[in-house]
C-alpha cells in the first residue's frame, strides 16, 4: 500500500508492479505513475500531449 499523492487515500500497489506503470486512485481517480519500488513513491501521471508533428 502506499498513499495518493493527491488526496492522502491508500493505493494498493501489485506485488508484480514495475517502475513507470500507471495505476488510478480509487478515491479521487486521479491517474498516477509508480517512480520508485523500494519504498514505493507515487506521483500524478504526466498528461499525453497532443502531437502536431512538430
Amino acid at each position: 500500500m502506499s498513499e495518493c499523492p493527491v488526496c492522502d487515500a491508500e493505493v494498493e500497489i501489485a506485488g508484480d508492479a514495475v517502475i513507470g506503470e500507471l495505476l488510478s486512485c480509487e478515491d479521487c481517480g486521479m491517474e498516477l505513475e509508480i517512480l520508485k519500488l523500494d519504498p514505493v513513491e507515487l506521483a500524478e501521471a504526466p498528461t499525453a500531449e497532443e502531437d502536431w508533428g512538430q
